[in-house]
């Protein structure tokens, strides 16, 4: 599972690689274009880097507790947050989400579903060190609180995710640790 071949087909943001032309050609005709919400380099190739960038400022890198030498912690499967991540962890940046998202399209600045998805696994990794930096990086201008939850990422999602639900869980830890005073 690659997503390199996530283009809009007949509207719809998907994988072409899973797209079955007699599914979609409902009229008989199949039209194929570049994912909206990235610039266009050439034809059907889009410039994958505004998404990579937001997805690094919402804290999208693993910021590990422990050093190389320290005993790996022991845990449990069915812990609520292994639960959460788990739920959120599986995204491998198709941009298909972010090509669906009314709110990317309308605010240059959001962070959009994926990276806020994948903040949102790593909010849950009790292995993480950066809750409170992400917390804050998350709560911005661009933050999870943009999101109106039309539920388009989750829709169009290829693996079946729900960026929604890792946005309205940000969007709980934010005002939790906002009232913690642990979010500038």
């Amino acid at each position: 599972m690659c997503g390199s071949c996530a283009m809009t087909v007949n509207g719809v943001p998907r994988w072409t690689c899973r797209t079955h032309v007699d599914k979609v050609a409902g009229d008989g005709a199949v039209t194929v274009g570049p994912l909206r919400n990235l610039p266009v380099i050439k034809d059907l190739t889009v410039d994958m880097d505004p998404f990579f960038d937001r997805w690094t400022a919402a804290g999208g890198v693993f910021e590990p507790t422990g050093a190389r030498d320290d005993a790996v912690p022991v845990l449990s499967p069915g812990m609520p947050a292994r639960r959460a991540a788990d739920a959120a962890i599986k995204c491998i940046n198709c941009a298909v989400c972010y090509a669906a998202c009314d709110v990317v399209s309308a605010n240059p600045d959001y962070l959009g579903p994926a990276a806020l998805n994948r903040a949102w696994s790593l909010v849950n990794d009790v292995k993480d060190g950066a809750l409170d930096a992400r917390l804050t990086a998350v709560s911005g201008a661009g933050g999870c609180h943009n999101c109106h939850s039309q539920q388009g990422c989750a829709v169009h999602c290829p693996n079946g995710l729900n960026p929604t639900a890792a946005i309205v869980g940000l969007k709980r830890a934010t005002v939790r640790a906002a009232l913690g005073r642990k979010v500038r």
